[in-house]
């Protein structure tokens, strides 16, 4: 008998029409985010999940279903701190998740974040749009020259390392990195320091690139951003709640670092005004892993995840 599929929100064609092939789907084909009745419905009413970033399964979804007829949700996406995986393994739902496809898009943007905070890029298109622009001078809108700087990645995973790669030999960067465990080898002429206040310290750039997890929210606090220096820049590409906004909002304010780069939010979608008032803030709206390519790849390996689930074989992706 043909199992059962929500998928929760629009993805790539292609992927919906696979999963078709193989599963009765059940295509909700919107863009907002499930509310906690429709997550509670779905656990009792589909055999398998297809969710991603900002679906909130959390351990109240999962305590008010008591007999879920979910066994699988196969997350779209590396990040699922959206899902409480220790209330879904309870449940007896296994959670996979889609790591190795978002890795080269999501360094991409981190270097783009790097190169618009650094070279205040942003700042400089909107006085261009606005018609404020009075031709080239001097001493206009200087920024952080990037080539030879010190790059500090926190979280040297596969994102980080990949990061660091692009920093070191695209810009010349030399690399320190703050990791929980030892890293043998990081790929290339790197420096693992002691603390995530040496790591802030000595760099000119600073990428978080960590998982969301209980240990790491608000990694980045008032005491880690004080310890950088008031010419660096910092940079988020991982998840919005490693970073305590308000903190890097008083940061900024205060001029103990020189500017941001954002991708991601702590109260996600909600961006605060001030962060949207500064010049010297880079924003994104998430767009680490937004190009049709890698969204697809990500769709395949959720599918993979997804078939292998039903045919028993062991999970690829399981979290």
């Amino acid at each position: 008998m043909t199992q059962t599929l929500l998928i929760t929100r629009c993805l790539p064609d292609s992927i919906v029409a696979t999963a078709r092939e193989h599963f009765d789907v059940s295509y909700r084909d919107q863009t907002n985010v499930m509310s906690v009745d429709e997550m509670v419905a779905a656990l009792r009413e589909y055999d398998l999940i297809l969710p991603t970033l900002g679906d909130q399964f959390s351990a109240e979804v999962f305590e008010a279903v008591e007999a879920p007829r979910c066994k699988l949700l196969a997350n779209f996406g590396v990040g699922y701190n959206h899902i409480n995986v220790d209330a879904a393994r309870a449940k007896g739902i296994a959670v996979t998740n889609t790591p190795g496809a978002v890795t080269d898009a999501t360094a991409d943007t981190a270097l783009t974040l790097m190169l618009m905070t650094c070279r205040r890029a942003g700042e400089g298109e909107r006085m261009v749009r606005a018609g404020q622009w009075d031709g080239w001078h001097p001493t206009q809108m200087l920024g952080l020259h990037m080539s030879g700087k010190t790059l500090g990645v926190v979280g040297m995973g596969r994102i980080g390392k990949a990061i660091a790669h692009r920093g070191h030999f695209g810009f010349g960067m030399k690399i320190v990195f703050h990791n929980r465990s030892q890293v043998a080898d990081p790929g290339m002429p790197a420096t693992q320091l002691g603390s995530l206040a040496e790591v802030m310290a000595a760099s000119d750039v600073v990428v978080v690139a960590v998982p969301a997890m209980p240990a790491t929210h608000h990694l980045i606090n008032a005491e880690a951003l004080a310890a950088m220096k008031p010419t660096a820049h910092l940079v988020n590409i991982a998840r919005g709640d490693i970073v305590d906004e308000a903190a890097l909002i008083k940061a900024l304010q205060e001029g103990q670092i020189a500017g941001a780069g954002l991708d991601v939010y702590e109260f996600e979608p909600k961006v605060p005004q001030a962060l949207i008032d500064m010049d010297n803030v880079t924003l994104l709206p998430h767009l680490g892993t937004a190009a049709l390519e890698v969204r697809t790849n990500m769709g395949e390996m959720a599918l993979d995840n997804l078939m292998a689930f039903t045919a028993g074989k062991p999970l690829p992706n399981a979290v």
